[in-house]
């Protein structure tokens, strides 16, 4: 198989891993678990983050192989590069909207941002999420990332 079919291969299989861990990330929010399979919310912020970086860890070790295979100034090499610049930037965007919206005084945050879309997922735990709560996290996310209020996704749990 040539180089440039295992980046085409290797782009889908990312795009479709992205695709499937925010599907299941809104999914499985969306879903309200009874009293008796109810965990507690820090295991999910917890588990939340888990996944998100087990899966941005398996991207990256994927697009590392891809650099170390590929010949030096291959398009396939500057591809792989820009890919891992780009969920580079995608993971410290990532924490800074989490760090910058924990300051705002909220006590669990989990933000996941698309690699192939410019969709922002934030998951905050508030008993008493109101209209202002959205709108200065919407502003964060404008400030901080240029994301318009239309491509955020705020989902707010007790």
């Amino acid at each position: 198989m040539s180089k440039k079919k295992k980046v085409i291969i290797l782009s889908c299989m990312i795009a479709l891993l992205v695709t499937t861990a925010v599907l299941n990330f809104v999914l499985s929010s969306s879903v309200s678990p009874s009293a008796e399979d109810a965990t507690p919310t820090a295991n999910y912020f917890t588990e939340v983050k888990t996944t998100r970086n087990t899966s941005r860890n398996k991207q990256l070790a994927q697009i590392d192989e891809i650099i170390e295979t590929s010949e030096d100034g291959s398009e396939t090499k500057a591809q792989a590069l820009a890919m891992k610049l780009k969920l580079s930037e995608i993971i410290e965007h990532e924490n800074l909207l989490e760090n910058l919206i924990k300051a705002k005084g909220y006590e669990e945050v989990a933000v996941t941002i698309g690699m192939t879309s410019d969709n922002v997922s934030i998951i905050v735990k508030d008993a008493d999420f109101s209209e202002d709560d959205a709108v200065m996290i919407y502003s964060l996310c404008a400030d901080e990332i240029s994301v318009t209020p239309d491509n955020v996704y705020i989902q707010a749990i007790s």
